[in-house]
C-alpha cells in the first residue's frame, strides 16, 4: 500500500513538480534506522530493493470505524503484510514479491526489544520477527531468507492506509465473484466497485472468502496495489502541482521510513519514471512448497520451494523481469482460470474438421483440451452446448464465457472433464482469463492484466 503512495510522490514529480514544490515533504514521516549496527549482510545487486511491510496498527482508529469495518480486539503488534519491491536499475519496472506472513523462518540471534533478553537463533513465523525485534529484525529476517539486500524500509499501519485510499479519491476493484468475509465485514457482489479507505482495508484484509486463506488475500492484496497505481498515475492530481502537495503531504505523515529514503531520493527516481505505467508493475508471490508445515511449539506454517524461491530471488538480485513479455491480449474474466479446466471436444455438425478446429482454439486460450475431438452420433445439432457435472459448475460457467452464445446442460455423474458439443452456430472461441491467473517461471502477472482496466 505505501509503495502505491511513494510511486504516486515520484510519478508526480516525474510530471513537471519540480524539486522545490516536494521538498519538505517528507518532514512529516516518522523516522527509523532499521539497518542499524547489521552485518554480514548480502551483496548489493542491482537496482533498489524496498521491504513494504503493513501492521495491525490501530491506535488512531475511531471507536465508529473499530465497529464498522470490524476491527475490534488487539493489535499483535506483528506484520499483517510484507512484500519485497524491486525497483529496477533503469527505473522502468517495479518487481513486488509477496511474503505470505505464516512463512516458516528461523530468526538470526537477537536481543528481544520488549525484554531486553538475548535470544538465540530460532524457528517461528516471519510475522513474528516484527513483535520481537521491530523493523530491524523483520530486515535482518528477510534478508537472512532471501539473500536480497534491502536498501528502504517503509511500514503502514490501518489507519495510514485507509487515510491513503481516502486522499486518492477511492480506487476501483473488480471481482468476478461475491465477496463476503463476516470477519472484516467485506460484503461485494460480483462486478467493478469504487471502495473508499475502511472498505478497502476489508479487501486486503479478508481471509475466510474461500479456502484459499491467506494466499488468496496476497492476490487480492496485490491486485489492489496494482489498481492503486493506476489510480495514482492516472489521475487528474498528475497535474495540478498545488493539489499533489496537499494530498502528498496528508499520505506521507503516518508512515515510517528509514532515515535514508527522503526527498531527494524520491524526486531522483521520479524523473526517471517518467513513463511508468500499471504495465511496468510485476506481482508474484514466493513460490510454496508445503503450504501446512508442521513445527513443534509454532503449528502449522508455510515453506517456501527451496529451489524456486532462490531462483526468485537470484532474479531480483539479478534485476531481470519476473513476467514473461508477450502480447497482451484482450480477455474476458472468469471465475475458474481455462488452465485448470479439462474439455473433451465434440463435433456435432455435418463440417468436416470443426471438431478439430475448436479443440485447437480452446487450447489457444488455455483450456486442457483432450486434442482428440471425436464426432457425435448426430451431426445436425444447432446449437454449441457444454455439458458439465453440476460438481463443476464454475468451471462450466468459465468454459461457456470462451464461446460465443453457447447453452449449458448439467449432466449428473459426468465427472471431471467437460464436453463442448460444437453445433451449426459454432463461431469460434474468444479470450478468457482467471483473476488470478499467472503464467512464467515465477507465476507473475503484470499490473494491467490484474487491475480493472483489463
Amino acid at each position: 500500500m505505501r509503495v502505491a503512495t511513494t510511486f504516486s510522490v515520484t510519478v508526480l514529480a516525474a510530471a513537471g513538480i519540480g524539486h522545490a514544490l516536494v521538498t519538505g515533504l517528507d518532514t512529516g514521516i516518522q523516522r527509523i534506522d532499521p539497518f542499524k549496527d547489521m552485518k554480514n549482510r548480502p551483496a548489493a545487486g542491482h537496482g533498489m530493493n524496498v521491504l513494504l511491510v503493513g501492521t495491525d496498527g490501530r491506535d488512531k482508529i475511531t471507536e465508529e470505524e473499530r465497529q464498522k469495518y470490524r476491527l475490534g480486539g488487539s493489535p499483535c503488534h506483528c506484520t499483517d503484510t510484507i512484500m519485497i519491491v524491486h525497483i529496477s536499475d533503469d527505473h522502468e519496472r517495479a518487481s513486488v514479491v509477496s511474503l505470505p506472513r505464516d512463512s516458516y523462518a528461523e530468526i538470526p540471534p537477537h536481543t528481544d526489544m520488549n525484554s531486553g533478553d538475548e535470544h538465540h537463533a530460532h524457528p517461528v513465523k516471519i510475522n513474528a520477527a516484527y513483535a520481537e525485534g521491530g523493523p530491524q529484525l523483520t530486515v535482518r529476517t528477510v534478508e537472512h531468507m532471501t539473500h536480497v539486500k534491502i536498501d528502504h524500509y517503509l511500514e503502514v499501519d490501518f489507519t495510514s492506509f485507509m487515510k491513503t485510499v481516502d486522499e486518492l479519491g477511492g480506487v476501483r476493484v473488480c471481482t468476478t465473484r461475491p465477496l463476503r468475509d463476516s470477519y472484516t465485514g467485506l460484503d461485494l457482489g460480483v462486478g467493478t466497485h469504487d471502495l473508499d479507505g475502511g472498505q478497502a482495508l476489508q479487501y486486503v484484509r479478508a481471509r475466510h472468502l474461500d479456502g484459499a486463506g491467506d494466499l488468496g488475500r496476497m492476490q487480492r492484496q496485490q491486485r489492489f496495489l496494482a489498481s492503486l497505481i493506476a489510480k495514482t498515475t492516472s489521475s487528474g492530481v498528475l497535474l495540478n502541482p498545488v493539489r499533489f502537495r496537499d494530498v502528498a503531504r496528508t499520505l506521507l505523515s503516518s508512515v515510517r521510513a528509514d532515515k535514508g529514503f527522503g526527498t531527494d531520493e524520491m524526486v531522483e527516481l521520479a524523473r526517471a519514471m517518467r513513463n511508468f505505467s500499471p504495465s511496468s508493475s510485476e506481482f508474484t508471490t514466493v513460490p510454496i512448497g508445503n503450504i501446512s508445515y508442521p513445527v513443534k511449539g509454532i503449528g502449522s506454517t508455510v515453506k517456501w520451494d527451496d529451489k524456486k524461491s532462490e531462483k526468485l530471488f537470484q532474479a531480483l538480485r539479478d534485476d531481470k523481469p519476473l513476467a514473461p513479455h508477450r502480447a497482451r491480449k484482450k480477455a474476458t474474466v472468469v471465475d475458474v482460470a481455462p488452465q485448470q479446466i479439462r474439455v473433451q471436444v465434440v463435433n456435432a455438425t455435418a463440417t468436416a474438421g470443426l471438431g478439430k478446429k475448436a479443440d485447437a482454439a480452446l487450447r489457444g486460450t488455455g483450456f486442457r483440451t483432450t486434442g482428440a475431438p471425436v464426432s457425435a452420433d448426430d451431426r445436425a445439432a444447432a446449437h454449441t452446448t457444454v455439458l458439465y457435472d453440476p460438481r463443476w459448475d464454475r468451471s462450466a460457467k468459465s468454459l461457456a464465457a470462451a464461446l460465443p452464445g453457447a447453452r449449458m446442460q448439467a449432466v449428473n455423474g459426468q465427472g471431471a472433464v467437460l464436453k463442448v458439443v460444437a453445433g451449426g452456430d459454432y463461431r469460434g472461441v474468444r479470450a478468457v482469463r482467471a483473476e488470478d491467473a499467472s503464467e512464467g517461471e515465477f507465476g507473475a502477472v503484470t499490473g494491467d492484466e490484474v487491475s480493472c482496466s483489463s
